[in-house]
């Protein structure tokens, strides 16, 4: 009888979170790679990837240009929403920026990123820097 078995519980499923490390340029094309296979397996649009791969690109070679020791990427997926965040030894990053002239030599990466994805947020854990950008399915 139905009433006599127990209640199932839906228990929340914890996300698989995939993870690169990345320490020089060369390794950005297999950042960019490990990115777009695993955008797509949680079923992110292709638009929607080609803006995630760019985002985290501009992300990394900030890190490479600004920092020391290199930054790892964390990928997974919530609901409708995809997540990545790119974390480095640098200081915390100012959001908010306007997006800087167009015969300006530097500084439109942070720009492009707030741009392109539907939230950013900037925090620290411990001694790194956390960019946090999502972008819906």
């Amino acid at each position: 009888m139905a009433a006599d078995r127990p209640h199932a519980h839906a228990v929340a499923e914890e996300p698989r979170i995939d993870a690169m490390a990345y320490e020089v340029a060369a390794d950005l094309r297999e950042l960019r790679t490990f990115v777009c296979q695993g955008a797509t397996a949680r079923g992110l649009s292709d638009e929607r990837v080609e803006l995630l791969a760019l985002a985290v690109s501009e992300l990394a070679t900030n890190t490479l240009q600004h920092t020391t020791g290199g930054g790892r990427v964390r990928l997974w997926a919530e609901g409708d929403q995809v997540f990545c965040d790119v974390v480095d030894q640098g200081p915390a990053r100012t959001l908010g920026r306007e997006m800087p002239a167009a015969n300006a030599v530097r500084g439109r990466g942070l720009a492009i990123v707030e741009q392109i994805c539907d939230e950013v947020r900037v925090f620290t854990a411990g001694e790194s820097t956390v960019v946090r950008i999502r972008l819906s399915r």
